[in-house]
């Protein structure tokens, strides 16, 4: 039995949450949601939302255009990946008790498998991939099964329900899948950082504490892959809370 899910299911029947951007991380929890008995809001500043008229149907209210977030007195906040969580009224709404949360940072509070998650600025695709084909190598022939996503494949926490702890899960995160993370996954990996998505992110030093919530959460057991060569990820290492491996292609 999933207990962090059955709890969650109490907990959200009858509150009101707000997704915000719906892209395709938060549509695909619109009608995972609704079977917690939560009561949504879809909110989006597009106007021409594919799916709107059948989520309407199904009792979602709608909140689109420039107001899209006016009056966002919701209980929960679920946020697009790429929006900051700094946007004065997202703020302000926190400000007044919301919890703001991710279709990914839900996903990993309620998975009751292993989670091994990579980040990086360069290669995670590359690398998330390869480790979801030697974990389905080894289990071939098995009813245990390896699930792939995250910022790559569907988005999983609809699928949460039917993963049992016999499973593994293999995610690729962004820094605005991690930036709202307070929950690290079992076995993290940075392949390597540099500047990238500044124009969203406020600095470098915001971009890269964003991807060290992919550890920064580990207990004791918590496992930490980095790349020795890289700067920013070989000083990672003396901030891991469990045990570290490093990779390199310069020495052994």
């Amino acid at each position: 039995m999933n207990q962090a899910l059955s709890d969650f299911r109490s907990y959200i029947k009858g509150k009101r949450v707000a997704l915000i951007g719906m892209g395709i991380s938060n549509a695909s929890t619109v009608d995972f949601l609704l079977s917690c008995g939560a009561i949504l809001t879809a909110r989006d500043q597009k106007t021409d939302l594919p799916g709107r008229e059948e989520w309407e149907a199904k009792g979602v209210r709608t909140v689109t255009g420039d107001g899209y977030l006016d009056d966002l007195n919701e209980d929960l906040l679920l946020k697009s990946p790429g929006i900051r969580p700094d946007v004065p009224e997202i703020a302000d709404a926190v400000g007044r008790g919301a919890v703001l949360e991710s279709e990914i940072g839900l996903f990993c509070r309620l998975c009751p498998c292993p989670i091994y998650a990579v980040t990086g600025s360069d290669g995670k695709t590359t690398t998330t991939t390869l480790i979801a084909r030697f974990l389905e190598e080894e289990r071939k022939n098995t009813d245990r099964r390896v699930f792939l996503g995250g910022n790559i494949g569907t988005p999983l926490l609809s699928s949460v329900g039917e993963m049992t702890a016999n499973d593994k899960v293999v995610l690729e995160l962004s820094s605005f899948q991690l930036i709202t993370m307070v929950r690290s996954p079992e076995t993290a990996v940075i392949t390597n950082l540099s500047p990238n998505h500044l124009d969203v992110h406020k600095s470098y030093e915001e971009y890269g504490s964003a991807k060290k919530n992919i550890f920064r959460y580990q207990s004791a057991y918590g496992t930490l892959v980095v790349n020795a060569d890289n700067a920013f990820t070989a000083e990672c290492a003396g901030e891991a809370n469990g045990k570290v491996l490093f990779f390199s292609r310069r020495s052994k």
